[in-house]
Parts: C-alpha cells; sequence; structure tokens
C-alpha cells in the first residue's frame, strides 16, 4: 500500500475534530519518513472544503470522501465516509470501520512510525469518531474528541507544539472531565425542554451547557425527543454558524446534504450561508430550506421528493 503514495505537494485534512487532527499530523510525518520532506498541512470546514479548488499536481487527503474532482494523478484519499463511483485517476484507502486516523496510522506502523502513546490516541479517536458506545473506553474517548471542539484545530497544535503524544494524559482533559460531569446532567436536563421544531422530522436543541454531543446522543437514545434528527448551533469566532446534525437511522446525513454538509450518516454538520448571522436568522433560514411547502419553492421541489424518502 506504501508504494501507492507518491509525494504529496500538501497534505489536507478536515478541521473540525481529533481524527482529521491527527490524520493530518500522521500524514505529515509519514511524507517526512518517506520523501524527507516537510509537507504543509491545510485544513477545511465542509463548506470551505466544498468550495476550495485543488491545484495541487499531488496530493494527500485525510478525513473527506472521495468525489469526482479529486479524481487526479498522485492524488491519495484516506477515508471511511461512503462515497459514490470508483476514481479513474486517485487512489484510495477505505474502510467504513476505521477512522481516518486508524488508516493513516496503519500507514504510519509500516514504516516505524509508532509509540504507545499514539497507540492509545488513536484507539481513542476510532472509539470517539465512530462513536462506539459499548467500547470500555468511550467516555474517555470523548474527552479527547473535545479537546480539538473546545480548543480549536491550530491553537491545539500549536499548545503541544506538533507533538500529538503529548495529548495523551495532557492537563487540559481534567477540564473536558470536570466539565462533563458538572455539565452534561445539568445541560440535558435543560436541553430537553428547550427543543425547536423546524419541520416534524428535525429539532433544533438549544444548549447553554455541557458536552453537545453527548447530550443529543442521550436525547436520541432515550428517546426525549419526538424528532428523529436533532441539531445543535454554533457560532465560530470568524462569525459563520456551523449546525451539527444528529440522527440513529441514517436521516441525520440528507439532512446535512440538502445544507450543504456532509459527514457521517449519524453524525454530520454543515456551515450555514454567510447572510446568516444570529441564532434567530438560522432558525428562519433551516424553517425554510427544510420546508419547501412554506417557501418560494423555487429550485425546491426536489427537497420534498427527499423527505419523502426519509422513511422516517
Amino acid at each position: 500500500m506504501l508504494s501507492l503514495l507518491t509525494k504529496p505537494q500538501a497534505i489536507l485534512t478536515h478541521e473540525s475534530d481529533l481524527d482529521g487532527f491527527l490524520s493530518g499530523v500522521l500524514l505529515k510525518r509519514l511524507a517526512q519518513k518517506l520523501y524527507g520532506v516537510d509537507v504543509p498541512i491545510y485544513s477545511f470546514h465542509y463548506n470551505e472544503w466544498r468550495q476550495r479548488q485543488m491545484r495541487e499536481t499531488s496530493a494527500w487527503v485525510a478525513d473527506f470522501c472521495y468525489e469526482p474532482r479529486l479524481d487526479k494523478q498522485e492524488w491519495v484519499i484516506i477515508d471511511h465516509h461512503p462515497y459514490e463511483g470508483q476514481p479513474k485517476n486517485a487512489t484510495i484507502i477505505f474502510d467504513s470501520n476505521k477512522s481516518a486516523s486508524l488508516l493513516c496510522y496503519e500507514l504510519c506502523k509500516q514504516v516505524g512510525i509508532q509509540s504507545e502513546k499514539l497507540d492509545r490516541l488513536i484507539h481513542y479517536s476510532n472509539v470517539a469518531d465512530l462513536f462506539l458506545q459499548t467500547d470500555p473506553d468511550f467516555t474517555i474517548a470523548c474527552d479527547y474528541a473535545n479537546l480539538v471542539k473546545t480548543y480549536g484545530f491550530w491553537n491545539l497544535l500549536t499548545i503541544i507544539d506538533g507533538r500529538i503524544e503529548d495529548l495523551i494524559d495532557h492537563p487540559l482533559l481534567e477540564v473536558m472531565e470536570i466539565k462533563r460531569k458538572v455539565e452534561d446532567p445539568i445541560g440535558f436536563s435543560w436541553s430537553s425542554k428547550n427543543i425547536i421544531q423546524i419541520n416534524n422530522q428535525v429539532g433544533v436543541v438549544e444548549t447553554i451547557i455541557g458536552n453537545n454531543n453527548l447530550i443529543i446522543n442521550r436525547l436520541l437514545d432515550e428517546g426525549v425527543s419526538k424528532y428523529p434528527v436533532l441539531m445543535t448551533l454554533y457560532k465560530r469566532s470568524n462569525g459563520l454558524i456551523f449546525a451539527s446534525i444528529r440522527s440513529r437511522n441514517g436521516e441525520a446525513l440528507k439532512i446535512a446534504e440538502i445544507l450543504k454538509g456532509g459527514g457521517h450518516p449519524n453524525a454530520c454538520g454543515a456551515v450555514l450561508p454567510k447572510t446568516v448571522r444570529t441564532f434567530d436568522d438560522a432558525i428562519e433560514y433551516l424553517k425554510k430550506v427544510l420546508n419547501p411547502s412554506i417557501s418560494n419553492k423555487q429550485g425546491l421541489n426536489s427537497l420534498e421528493a427527499i423527505f419523502e424518502n426519509l422513511d422516517m
């Protein structure tokens, strides 16, 4: 498999979570080991990724699914998200049962990039990203995953000076543990009473405290909400509003794709347009886009067919 990895000009990875974070760093190390070059990492949220021009003659892509515009000679896509079609030129390293970081780590281990700390870190990433709730390390894995969500991709990479092994037992994990134990029960109780209907299938959960992912998944697991798809909204430092979307039977990804986002069938997200500046704006936008019957109908007829096929 290593023989398929041509020297990359760039490493392109997902910015929003631990899986993309670790994948980018591991591939950077792998390129250094194989080719003796310091390859830059470029990270993207889904909306930025969809708009990016792919100008490099060679690149390694991690934690983004294959799509036709990536079908280039000397391009390698390492990922676990479902995709359609088969490339004629690019190389795909794919396994839906493994996180992108685990796939990258398996490549790294073939050239001796391995340690006990990396073993643990990649295990936590795999458990959190695939949301393996039955794994005994699920809780601590979520704490590790929340480091990137809390402190940001590049801030966290700067704090550890690029040494991802230093995340193991890092003091910041104490913050994640305390937040989880104290904030999550309070947040769950409050959020369960504050869900805004977008349509009969989708509800936006208001959150004020706690680990939103765990709160949302608990709402779905315990059947507290009548909506099969639950969404939370976040305002990023650049002013853009991000929608995190969760479900249990694959409905979430269909909603994300309508909003020009992507991810896993039951865990995905999308960035709302720049014109959506407040949470009230976001609610109105979502109601308009996800309710064709109350929109101006222009260009939205296909959405009605999508909802008819949601099997909910």
